[in-house]
C-alpha cells in the first residue's frame, strides 16, 4: 500500500470538525477523466505536482472524503489521506455521512486496464487496512459497499459508481470485498501506517472519556500547573514545557 497524507484543512468539512464512529467503506469513483492526485489534493508535497485551480483543499468545494487514490506526478499509483478517518466526510448525500469511511478513486478514460489494475490494487490494500484498524468484517452485509449500493439500500445520492467501472475490466463489489477479505488474511505483520492509524484512534478513545483527576493531578491543577483538561492523554512536548515552566513558576512564587 502506497499511502501517504495530506489533509485537506482549508475544506468546509475539515474545518466543521464532526466525527463518526465507522461503521463501514464506501468506495467512491470522480466522474472525470482526470487521474491524476493533485487534481483533488493539494498542496504539492513533492510527490503530488502542481495541483489544479479547482482543488479540494479550499472553501466552497461542498464534499470531502477521506482519501483518494489516483497517480503521483511520476505516474505511481498512490493513495492520500485527506481527512481523518473518525471524521465525518461529505460524500455520500446521505445518512452514510454519518457511517461510513469514504475513498474516491480517480477516473481516467475508462480504458486504460493497466491503470485500472493499480488503483484498483491500492483501493483493496486501503479496505483490508481500514477494516483492520476498525475491526469490521468486509464480508458482512452493509460494511463495504459503492455508492451505488449506498444509493439502493437509501443511504446515498444517486450515483452510478463504481459499478460503470468495475466490470469493464471484470470486477465487482461482490469480488472486491472477496479480494479485501483476502488482503487481510495475508497481512501478518503491523505496518507502520496501520501502528499510527491505532495511535490515533486509541487517543481518541482517551479523549472521549470522562476525566478522573487522581490525587497529585488534582493538586498539580491547584498549583496552575496543568489547567485539569490537558493532557488527556501522552503528553506533547509543548504540553510539557508549558507544565514545567508553570511549575517554576509556581516554585518561585512560593
Amino acid at each position: 500500500m502506497n499511502l501517504y497524507q495530506c489533509f485537506l484543512t482549508e475544506n468546509d468539512c475539515y474545518k466543521s470538525g464532526r466525527t463518526i464512529r465507522p461503521e463501514g467503506i464506501m468506495v467512491h469513483s470522480t466522474g472525470a477523466n482526470n487521474p491524476k492526485l493533485s487534481r483533488y489534493v493539494a498542496p504539492d508535497d513533492g510527490r503530488l505536482g502542481k495541483p489544479s485551480p479547482n482543488h479540494w483543499n479550499q472553501s466552497g468545494v461542498g464534499a470531502c472524503v477521506h482519501a483518494f487514490i489516483g497517480r503521483l506526478a511520476n505516474g505511481t499509483a498512490a493513495i492520500y489521506q485527506t481527512l481523518p478517518w473518525t471524521m465525518r466526510g461529505w460524500h455520500a448525500g446521505g445518512e452514510a455521512n454519518n457511517r461510513y469511511i469514504s475513498f474516491e478513486i480517480c477516473e481516467d478514460d475508462l480504458r486504460d486496464e493497466h491503470y485500472f489494475r493499480a488503483v484498483y490494487r491500492q483501493a483493496v490494500e486501503l479496505t483490508a487496512f481500514l477494516c483492520g484498524v476498525f475491526s469490521l468484517d468486509p464480508l458482512a452485509d452493509g460494511v463495504v459497499i459503492c455508492h451505488a449500493e449506498g444509493y439502493r439500500r437509501g443511504i446515498a445520492s444517486n450515483h452510478m459508481d463504481v459499478e460503470h467501472w468495475f466490470p469493464i475490466f471484470g470486477k465487482t463489489m461482490d469480488e472486491f470485498r472477496r479480494d479485501t477479505a483476502m488482503s487481510m488474511e495475508e497481512e501478518h505483520v503491523l505496518t507502520y501506517e496501520q501502528w499510527v492509524a491505532y495511535l490515533e484512534r486509541y487517543r481518541q478513545e482517551l479523549s472521549a472519556r470522562p476525566a478522573v483527576m487522581g490525587e497529585l493531578f488534582s493538586q498539580a491543577k491547584e498549583l496552575g500547573i496543568t489547567d485539569g483538561g490537558r493532557p488527556l492523554d501522552f503528553a506533547s512536548r509543548e504540553e510539557c514545557a508549558v507544565m514545567a515552566r508553570n511549575a517554576l513558576l509556581n516554585q518561585k512564587t512560593n
